[in-house]
């Protein structure tokens, strides 16, 4: 008998509820770089204001020559075009929600 996958409740409630929060690209207009932790703010928004989402990861990109990452945001702001901004010593740092992958040949 295989076992019983022990995410199928949860999995369950998100395909019936929705979800709240969702995995997004981001693509950072000037040259700044977003890292791990950094905080995702509103387009326009202040970067002492609080934030709406969270960089997972991020980094510069050599082939875009910009900054990029992926970041959790609410389900509202995910998609492609939406305008935000990631915190970065202080400014708010203007951002692009993109499609993934980052980069196709």
């Amino acid at each position: 008998m295989p076992k019983p996958f022990i995410g199928r409740e949860v999995l369950e409630r998100q395909s019936a509820a929705g979800v709240t929060r969702r995995l997004v690209g981001l693509e950072l207009s000037g040259r700044a770089i977003p890292r791990h932790g950094y905080p995702v703010l509103a387009a326009g928004g202040d970067a002492g204001k609080a934030p709406i989402g969270s960089v997972t990861s991020g980094g510069w990109s050599p082939s875009l020559e910009r900054g990029i990452a992926m970041a959790i945001v609410p389900a509202g702001l995910a998609r492609p075009g939406t305008q935000l901004a990631v915190g970065i010593r202080g400014r708010a740092e203007p951002a692009q929600v993109v499609r993934r992958p980052f980069y196709r040949r």
